[in-house]
């Protein structure tokens, strides 16, 4: 049997074009680590400087320069011009420039015409853009775009060669590395970019602030931050909104070029005869959904966490407008505290000032870097005076060029018969050109200017002209000349340039800087109606709240399931759960369900861990238990106490004093137990109270409650009960009188009591008596929860 072919002999011998003597490139061998990391740099710095993060000389992503420079160089779409197709324009873009798929370059022109995105927008667009209530934008076939008037004040100069130009990803034509930008549109409209490894958050600025700092930087060369702040404010974001923030915090923010600020919506009052006032919000935070705001406002009111907010009505047009109909006795700002607690209508923004910089001598290569604001506007500068200097001397060049050929017109302008006369008699273009430079001692260009010479501007009155133009010129390239000999000249230039911009431009501050407010504290208990109810826990760890409970017999319950503990208090009150993976959850007894069901699980309150349940509920209403906050430097944790067992025999007290107010999702640690163990039993430590246990193999033991060492934190606890191997408890009773007994369930049926009229108290950690001679102990027996009743006749 013929031996198999490997892969290179297969493919040894085969090509295109038939030729039997094709071998393809060896493979290699390399090891996998190595060609893994070399491909995924590549891949980084690609998304760094070719995707993600704007350059900080005219603050745009490849993509977005890419759909400005080719709407204006290729289909010619300036501000004047008839829209087109959104279509067409991403097609073309998508072919010339940027083929990485038409969604990405739409999505960046959709932004780019997008008011509530960006502060100044580049591209003026008609249809269906999207809307600041999360609306998506019309299919591209719907919608048309051209530039915007500020747009050419990024482009205008490009037929000047001011930039570098560099091929495109087929090589076919050539597209700009930059754009010779006249304003810092890197502050004025932000960028947010993730990349590998990095990522940016510019906010946007106001145009006049900007501008302002770069010509206090032009005649302060070396102002500090803090010199800059005097013209720009902070961010300027254009769905407005208020700041809540300091100069301290903004100098800080902007020496780093990172740091976060606390935004919000604005709101006022409005009142009339007749009707209940309402709340007036017309702004709200940047990148913030209108419609997401609203419905969370919704939620609050169909959850009646807001009883004094009777409406929510959407009033938006092109202006923010979310009316808040509210009780005429309420306090608007305390519902304002709730909503900005608890709705994005306060958000934090975060600043991260990083960007692409030219490295130096090397203008087409860039890097990332987190700068401060004087380096922005530096690094700014510094690229406008390149592109003015550039700009300069290739309108130098034009005028050497044009004041050439007018002196050449000027050398035949005393000798016209002659130049006609030599021109009528050559044998053509070639031979009248030769002729007429042999004649007046001109050069090939100023001929060919004289052979297309127009015969109407032989005439006197032409000729007049000419020479003025040549004037003219002179005086221009003069100019020009003196200008590229001082660069403090040119700085007077660039000046004049942007306080003309800024004047053009200029328009008002949107986002209001607030500094700090004094204004109401959020308190969740202000919104709470205050009333009496009782909260039910049951055995399968469902939980509920009702107005009034007489026998939790009674109550309904899923089928198997029964009442496990009974809290009554206030809604304004908390209770206190307790797991057997030893943490401790606390909430307000208004956070529970309230129902005449079966309640709703735990688990939807709080994150509990798999196989953790709950054994007690403790209720916390003053009226019941008095539950003081902990005294700062007490040596011992102060009463009230709480008795927690665990399986394997361990015990400890601790202070319920720090679990009187509402815990996270996860909850607080009271114990912590070894691998296996759990929790068993939790009790509130009665006066004189007895601790009694019993285990599996019918071992039982009392001891007094004060045995139990009393731990000021989380902890292991000490010894209940010496268990033999294999060992474990059942069940354990605080007995508080000599009527109270554990009651324990043989695994024949027959129940046991322990009371201390029948056992002695012993000490703590001894082995136990026995309670029989055969067989073993199934379970402890559950009490009937009772309704405990409220002071002041007020039963629950």
């Amino acid at each position: 049997m013929a031996k198999p072919k490997s892969q290179l002999q297969l493919f040894k011998g085969k090509s295109r074009g038939g030729d039997d003597d094709f071998v393809p490139a060896p493979i290699e061998d390399v090891p996998l680590a190595d060609e893994t990391q070399r491909r995924y740099i590549s891949y980084a710095l690609s998304v760094i400087t070719s995707r993600a993060l704007p350059d900080v000389r005219d603050g745009l992503k490849p993509v977005q320069r890419r759909i400005l420079f080719g709407m204006q160089h290729d289909l010619h779409l300036r501000y004047e011009a008839k829209q087109r197709k959104c279509a067409a324009i991403v097609g073309d873009v998508m072919g010339k420039y940027h083929p990485h798929g038409d969604s990405s370059i739409y999505d960046a022109l959709v932004r780019l015409a997008q008011s509530f995105s960006m502060r100044a927008p580049l591209v003026d667009g008609r249809g269906n853009f999207g809307s600041p209530d999360g609306d998506s934008p019309a299919a591209m076939r719907y919608t048309e775009a051209r530039l915007q008037k500020l747009s050419a004040e990024l482009l205008q100069e490009l037929s000047q060669r001011t930039v570098n130009y560099r091929p495109n990803y087929d090589g076919t034509r050539f597209e700009p590395v930059v754009l010779p930008a006249r304003f810092p549109n890197l502050l004025v409209n932000g960028s947010q970019g993730i990349a590998v490894g990095m990522a940016t958050s510019i906010p946007p600025h106001n145009l006049a602030e900007v501008v302002d700092a770069a010509v206090a930087m032009i005649d302060q060369p070396d102002i500090t931050v803090r010199g800059l702040l005097k013209h720009v404010k902070g961010p300027d974001f254009p769905t407005g909104g208020q700041l809540l923030t300091n100069k301290t915090e903004l100098e800080e923010i902007y020496t780093t070029g990172q740091g976060g600020l606390k935004l919000r919506g604005e709101w006022k009052l409005e009142e009339s005869k007749g009707s209940n006032p309402v709340i007036v919000i017309h702004s709200i935070p940047y990148a913030v959904e209108r419609g997401t705001i609203v419905a969370r406002i919704a939620d609050a009111i169909i959850g009646k966490k807001l009883p004094n907010l009777l409406d929510v009505r959407d009033e938006s047009t092109a202006d923010t407008r979310i009316v808040l109909e509210i009780k005429k006795d309420a306090d608007p700002q305390m519902i304002m505290a709730y909503l900005y607690k608890n709705t994005p209508l306060a958000t934090n923004v975060q600043v991260n000032l990083t960007c692409l910089v030219p490295v130096d001598g090397q203008a087409d290569m860039t890097r990332p870097a987190r700068l401060s604001l004087t380096e922005i506007l530096s690094e700014f500068l510094k690229f406008r005076m390149e592109v003015v200097e550039k700009r300069l001397t290739h309108d130098l060049s034009e005028i050497d060029k044009r004041i050439h050929e007018l002196e050449g017109f000027a050398a035949i302008f005393d000798a016209l018969d002659e130049t006609i006369r030599i021109i009528r008699r050559s044998e053509g273009k070639a031979d009248a050109a030769e002729k007429l430079m042999k004649r007046f001692g001109i050069d090939e260009l100023q001929v060919d200017a004289i052979l297309e010479l127009k015969l109407y501007r032989l005439a006197q009155l032409e000729i007049l002209l000419i020479r003025e133009e040549l004037d003219q010129k002179r005086k221009e390239q003069k100019r020009i000349a003196d200008l590229l000999k001082s660069p403090a000249a040119r700085w007077k230039m660039i000046r004049a340039e942007l306080t003309e911009l800024r004047d053009t431009y200029r328009d008002k501050r949107l986002t209001a800087i607030a500094g700090n407010v004094d204004e109401p504290v959020f308190d969740a208990e202000a919104f709470i109606v205050e009333e009496d109810a009782v909260v039910l826990l049951t055995q399968q760890g469902w939980i509920k709240r009702q107005r009034e409970v007489k026998d939790v017999t009674a109550t309904r319950l899923r089928e198997g399931d029964s009442v496990l503990d009974v809290a009554v208090g206030s809604t304004k009150s908390v209770i206190a759960l307790f797991s057997n993976q030893g943490s401790c959850y606390v909430a307000r007894v208004v956070d529970v369900m309230s129902t005449t069901g079966h309640g709703s699980p735990v688990q939807t309150m709080f994150k509990l861990a798999d196989g953790e349940r709950i054994v007690r509920m403790i209720g916390m209403d003053p009226r019941v238990l008095d539950v003081p906050p902990q005294e700062e430097g007490a040596e011992e944790p102060a009463p009230p106490y709480v008795v927690a067992v665990s399986r394997d025999g361990m015990c400890l007290r601790f202070s319920l004093r720090g679990h009187r107010e509402p815990s996270t999702r996860s909850g607080r640690k009271y114990m912590r137990l070894a691998e296996g163990d759990e929790t068993l039993y939790v009790a509130l430590c009665q006066p004189d109270a007895k601790l009694a246990c019993a285990s599996t193999r019918g071992k039982a033991l009392i001891c007094e409650q004060d045995d139990v060492s009393l731990l000021s934190g989380a902890g292991k606890g000490v010894m209940l009960m010496r268990l033999e191997e294999g060992d474990r408890l059942v069940g354990a009773q605080l007995l508080t009188a000599p009527s109270d007994s554990l009651e324990l369930e043989k695994e024949n049926g027959t129940i046991l009591t322990i009371t201390t009229r029948k056992y002695n108290v012993v000490s703590r950690a001894g082995k136990g008596f026995a309670l029989f001679q055969r067989g073993s102990l199934s379970r402890a027996v559950p009490q009937v929860p009772t309704v405990p009743t409220l002071p002041e006749g007020g039963a629950a």
